[in-house]
């Protein structure tokens, strides 16, 4: 009896640190997106990196351009989060146009290296008398560190570049409407890696004893003006320390459980005490 119950609690314990663990693993599922992406965000679009217009993830960003024109947004992803780009060109009037126009989104991190999509159309062709263009960019999950030589993404800011690839001559400069957005899937502990950053990857990220100067004497810097809206991770923490906890525990349990149903029950009562 007293080892059914040692054993009985021992499930329960197990049971108990699982279902601590649940909720992180439940980042996983799509429910998990940052926010809804009915928020209004801007209505006008850069034309260079420089200039690029920020919106956060969530947000819905509008502009007007010509077609043939570069247009340029820039939203902040963090540690763990796989951002999904969304973007939908409405086309100028089929009678106006002469034939199909190719469309392109490409995805730069914050030192400008283009980040290839997972999956998704990031390029689509329109026929002549199509009203709209989707098209959309999967990324991979943002880590805290990578090597020098890898292109893995990293948490900081994120540029979104529109244009138009293909079409007749003398459809350029024609009106269209374009409409972005960008929501981000928390990924938790799988893609966790060792170490961080020493400051998110954002234009105008300076050295650690600048920002400290900027913080002492009140000025935002560059890292928190382009921060999401609940500030920047640590980069150290992730569910993955839940469940390395909840997995040494459970094996503590089974190896208390193995040796209590393997060491008998003491001296048979048949054998003198004397023996």
């Amino acid at each position: 009896m007293r080892t059914a119950r040692m054993l009985a609690t021992a499930a329960l314990a197990g049971a108990a640190l699982l279902g601590l663990a649940a909720p992180a693993a439940l980042a996983d599922s799509p429910s998990a997106s940052a926010s809804p992406s009915d928020q209004s965000g801007p209505t006008e679009a850069g034309t260079t990196f420089r200039t690029a217009a920020r919106f956060l993830p969530g947000q819905q960003a509008t502009a007007q351009a010509a077609t043939g024109d570069y247009l340029y947004w820039v939203f902040p992803a963090d540690t763990g989060e796989r951002p999904t780009v969304t973007a939908t060109v409405t086309l100028p009037d089929a009678a106006l146009r002469h034939g199909p126009a190719t469309w392109r989104v490409d995805v730069y991190d914050g030192l400008r290296r283009r980040q290839p999509c997972m999956y998704g159309m990031q390029s689509r062709t329109a026929a002549k008398d199509a009203a709209t263009v989707e098209l959309a960019c999967v990324l991979r999950p943002v880590r805290a560190s990578a090597d020098a030589w890898a292109n893995d993404p990293l948490p900081g800011s994120y540029y979104v570049r529109l244009t138009v690839t293909g079409l007749p001559d003398e459809d350029l400069g024609q009106p269209f409407t374009a409409r972005i957005g960008a929501d981000v899937l928390d990924k938790g502990g799988a893609y966790a890696t060792d170490g961080s950053l020493a400051a998110p990857l954002v234009p105008g990220a300076t050295t650690a004893d600048q920002a400290e100067a900027d913080a002492d004497a009140g000025r935002t810097t560059a890292v928190e003006a382009a921060a999401p809206e609940d500030g920047w991770s640590s980069g150290w923490w992730s569910d993955r320390w839940i469940w390395t906890l909840a997995g040494g525990v459970l094996a503590a349990l089974a190896g208390i459980g193995g040796y209590v149903l393997t060491r008998g029950s003491g001296r048979p009562s048949r054998v003198p005490p004397a023996v």
